[in-house]
């Protein structure tokens, strides 16, 4: 089987503002590719640049992709390894619309081997329920929207900080009085605070029953996580600290976080993705899969990963529910309620929807 052409597509999902400690996102700067093959078998992939963590914009993603799009014409897709270091050897870093690349090639081999993309991976259905994040607001506005997902079935709320630590501390406090003792309560900084500002807020923040923080500090205070890990009476789990598996190894042995969490926007897509998951599964570290602002295509990829990863145990792919305003996908993952499931057809199960790219810019390489 030999790649023929590759289509790339602009990927804009307009969507309600998104705030987060670093900053507010408008829109999902996504990025679509559709690899075609000689065997009339053609691989979908979806990555979402989230510039303010990853240091990828659509634009550089757009630019990247025409150049490795043109690096795997005439190649075999079906030799995953092997395409993937065509693109380390080119370029470094980038993982964001590598991992695109990736999930077209793993789409590509299961619909060759004609499974679901999971038993591919050798996976097994289990039950999945994601969290649902709240962004940050007022804590009236956010105990608000809490209470709305509470009323809506939803029972883990992931919680946006790193401001203000009084204000962050007044946030939970809020939400938690809002929806009572039953609801499981996680906290993101986003690498907003500092060494003395977590280990405070993570002090005060304990009393309100919160089952992990993520990223409590910048990445270049990775240093101090250690000890950050062992006197905070809150679980820590590594996100922006961890890109790739040397990060994961690092991590685990400085025994700096309690769980990771992976996202292929991080990684370069799932065969990274299953590298951490091995090195974590090893020592016995948890791992939750994430995700940016991704359409449900690479939310159906990632569920397909974690179907085949019994480390991951936590979820947090609730991107499509966070305000897009727009669904350009047929097939794939589905809702019901906070309970997820992707389809058996081969693949991904997800394909965009034809009328939503015909509004996209596009190149074909």
């Amino acid at each position: 089987m030999k790649i023929t052409h590759i289509e790339i597509f602009r990927f804009s999902i307009p969507m309600e503002p998104f705030v987060i400690a670093t900053g507010t996102m408008h829109f999902a700067q996504n990025v679509l590719i559709r690899v075609h093959t000689d065997a009339e078998i053609h691989g979908i992939g979806e990555c979402s640049a989230f510039p303010m963590i990853v240091g990828e914009t659509q634009d550089t993603c757009i630019a990247m992709a025409k150049d490795f799009a043109a690096i795997w014409i005439g190649k075999n897709p079906l030799e995953i390894p092997e395409r993937m270091n065509d693109l380390l050897g080119y370029a470094d870093h980038n993982s964001t619309i590598k991992s695109a690349f990736d999930m077209a090639l793993f789409d590509i081999s299961a619909k060759y081997a004609k499974q679901p993309l999971y038993q591919f991976l050798g996976g097994q259905k289990r039950t999945i329920e994601t969290d649902m994040t709240i962004g940050i607001d007022t804590p009236e506005g956010m105990a608000q929207t809490a209470l709305k997902y509470k009323s809506q079935g939803c029972s883990i709320i992931k919680i946006k900080l790193g401001k203000k630590i009084d204000d962050d501390i007044e946030r939970v406090k809020t939400i938690r009085e809002a929806v009572g003792d039953e609801m499981t309560l996680r906290l993101d900084a986003n690498q907003g605070w500092t060494f003395d500002d977590a280990l405070f807020a993570l002090g005060e923040l304990a009393q309100y029953n919160i089952e992990f923080c993520e990223q409590p500090m910048r990445t270049w205070f990775d240093d101090k996580l250690p000890e950050l890990n062992i006197n905070s009476p809150i679980k820590l789990m590594a996100d922006e600290s961890c890109y790739n598996h040397h990060d994961a190894r690092k991590l685990i042995n400085s025994q700096s976080t309690t769980y990771l969490n992976i996202k292929f926007s991080k990684s370069g897509g799932i065969l990274e993705a299953q590298k951490i998951h091995e090195e974590a599964i090893q020592k016995g570290v948890k791992c939750m899969i994430g995700s940016m602002l991704e359409s449900r295509i690479a939310l159906s990829a990632n569920l397909h990963f974690a179907l085949a990863s019994p480390n991951v145990e936590f979820f947090d792919l609730d991107t499509a529910l966070l305000g897009h305003l727009v669904d350009p996908v047929v097939g794939g993952l589905t809702y019901n309620g906070y309970f997820l499931d992707v389809p058996e057809s081969h693949g991904l199960g997800a394909e965009p929807d034809e009328e939503f790219l015909k509004t996209c810019e596009s190149w074909t390489i």
